[in-house]
């Protein structure tokens, strides 16, 4: 029996005018994960995100959320909750008139949900929202996504502009939600604090490629560090960045030549996506690197 996937993509590819900001992406995240969406700034994280949320379209390739077409229907719509990087609200409009907005706009809507949540941060449902701070318009962003009861999750960087307690309490609250709802969510952030925090899939996105995709624990764990020389790797290990009589590679860490290289090393999340984002750029990598995309 085949693993239901929340997202399948097939040589995804996006293009604005002359510039590519996805490049025959290949991805499929099985259900019941919080997926941590990482890459450097402008690699198309953004791009994937509203893809998936229907608020674009691909210029090739294929790609389906939940196993239908992004926005196929109303249905659909109703199974994803998005919440973007600028977490917009309606300034004139109070929290009570955001909390109503969402329940005729979503048949599926939990008024008890929204209620409790909107309690639990202490916020006043007849504040305006254009009075609200980041941190508050970010944690009525989550109540009002979460109360759709999806089973999807989509966060575009909206802890961003946080400061570290605000950001930790809205953290706090997407996990929190993704219990109680039994979803999954996918979550882009340039913080790894943030991914390592509540993120179990990690998926590396630079130079408008998928670098790698996978479970945090298998990724780290067929990941490391070595000391040699790259050249006098066996065959098996992958070399995904070199420098300095360093490497960390891919593969079965024994099966290398013990001449070349001491004792592996395990790697941390932190060392694992900056060694991918350097092969991308270019920096550091070994003759043998090629592109990775782990399911």
């Amino acid at each position: 029996m085949e693993t239901p996937l929340v997202l399948h993509a097939e040589r995804l590819t996006k293009r604005y005018g002359r510039r590519t900001a996805l490049t025959d992406c290949d991805l499929m995240i099985p259900r019941g994960h919080v997926v941590g969406l990482v890459g450097p700034n402008g690699a198309g994280k953004s791009t994937l995100l509203q893809l998936a949320c229907g608020l674009l379209a691909p210029t090739a390739g294929t790609l389906s959320v939940l196993g239908s077409r992004p926005a196929a229907n109303a249905a659909h719509l109703a199974r994803v909750g998005f919440v973007a990087q600028d977490t917009p609200v309606y300034a004139s409009f109070s929290i009570a008139d955001h909390l109503r907005m969402g329940a005729w706009l979503n048949p599926s809507w939990d008024p008890a949900l929204a209620k409790r949540r909107i309690a639990e941060v202490g916020l006043d449902p007849a504040q305006k929202a254009g009075r609200l701070s980041g941190g508050q318009r970010a944690q009525l962003a989550l109540a009002i996504a979460a109360a759709k009861r999806p089973e999807l999750l989509i966060f575009d960087e909206p802890a961003a502009a946080l400061d570290p307690l605000a950001r930790k309490g809205f953290m706090r609250g997407l996990v929190e939600f993704v219990g109680e709802l039994g979803a999954s969510a996918v979550l882009s952030s340039h913080l790894l604090s943030d991914v390592e925090q509540v993120c179990d899939y990690l998926v590396v996105l630079c130079d408008s490629r998928i670098q790698i995709a996978g479970p945090v624990r298998d990724l780290l764990a067929s990941h490391h560090r070595i000391a040699g020389d790259p050249a006098r790797m066996a065959a098996a290990v992958e070399v995904i960045w070199a420098e300095r009589g360093r490497a960390l590679v891919r593969g079965d860490a024994a099966a290398r030549d013990g001449a070349a290289a001491r004792d592996a090393e395990p790697v941390t999340l932190e060392e694992l996506v900056l060694a991918y984002m350097s092969r991308a750029a270019g920096a550091g990598a070994a003759p043998r690197a090629s592109a990775a995309v782990a399911r």
